[in-house]
């Protein structure tokens, strides 16, 4: 089980820092108004995109493949912990339960929340993260313009219109997030 000192988030958008060109992932605690900003590279982002918008292919993408590996073992992923943070850099785990077994693979934020969102596993991290990275949903807003998509909306895109975004683009305009 998460320990007490963890606090479980969700996906609240995807955006691009314009500042950096860089993609951002927002993660929200589920039952409050903090969020956590993760600065991600462009194929996560990408993968995170199209799993909040619903897209499916016929052929298996890399984390679609890893999740499917996990069930094939007969594994079940608990939960995603985001865990700590070191020179800008963020740390994950998988917590991954196979029989009696529970077994923790180190991963990347953004990878650990695209095989999250396909497996429906509950994503934490540590209140001491949220009160030291986080910032107000309020000021999110404020400063809605260093936060935006690809296509100049503010980042906070509903699971819709990341949908109709998404269903305009071709596919190798995914690779476009480039920095």
């Amino acid at each position: 089980m998460a320990g007490p000192s963890m606090v479980e988030v969700k996906v609240q958008s995807l955006g691009l820092d314009r500042t950096s060109n860089t993609p951002v992932v927002i993660l929200q605690e589920k039952d409050g108004g903090r969020v956590l900003p993760i600065w991600i590279g462009p194929g996560e982002a990408s993968a995170i995109a199209m799993e909040l918008a619903g897209m499916k292919f016929s052929r298996p993408l890399t984390h679609d493949l890893f999740a499917s590996v996990i069930l094939g073992l007969g594994g079940s992923l608990q939960r995603v912990v985001i865990t700590k943070v070191v020179d800008n850099t963020y740390y994950a785990e998988l917590i991954i339960q196979r029989g009696a077994e529970l077994i923790s693979i180190d991963a990347r934020p953004s990878d650990s929340i695209a095989i999250g969102l396909r497996l429906s596993a509950a994503i934490y991290t540590s209140e001491e993260l949220l009160e030291h990275s986080s910032i107000e949903v309020a000021e999110a807003d404020d400063d809605a313009q260093e936060f935006r998509p690809a296509d100049e909306r503010p980042a906070g895109l509903s699971a819709d219109e990341l949908r109709e975004h998404l269903r305009r683009l071709n596919p190798e305009d995914f690779g476009r997030f480039s920095p």
